[in-house]
């Protein structure tokens, strides 16, 4: 049995709406599947469920949903070619950055920002 392939990646958002904006205005994915409460879109390789989070409690009991605001215990992260070109149409796009572009240690230059909900995405740039 191999459990590595990553399909979807389950967000738990506020505002079904204000994210699914903002993943159209950042991101332009196509949407596989959306409803009133989600909405499945469709990135390279993987899929990001944007859902209410209302409906997660039952998903992940007897866990609990974290609050929003409550602090990141996810970073995503895409590699990109350029991030300074990246960070530049993001903010082209509306969105602030929480930090970077800034070289790494380990080998990448990167920018971090977060969606409506908190949730964190980095690109990052290989450095060579």
């Amino acid at each position: 049995m191999r459990l590595d392939a990553i399909e979807v990646v389950t967000l738990f958002v506020n505002d079904i709406a204000e994210a699914k904006a903002f993943y159209q205005k950042v991101f332009a994915p196509d949407i596989v599947y959306e409803d009133d409460v989600s909405s499945v879109l469709k990135f390279s390789g993987v899929m990001i469920n944007l859902l209410d989070a209302a409906q997660a409690p039952q998903l992940v009991e007897p866990s609990t949903v974290a609050p929003s605001g409550s602090g990141s215990r996810t970073l995503l992260t895409i590699r990109v070619d350029d991030t300074d070109a990246v960070c530049a149409e993001l903010r082209h796009r509306g969105v602030t950055l929480l930090n970077g572009p800034v070289d790494r240690p380990w080998g990448r230059r990167t920018a971090a920002f977060a969606d409506p909900s908190g949730h964190v995405w980095e690109v990052a740039q290989e450095l060579g």
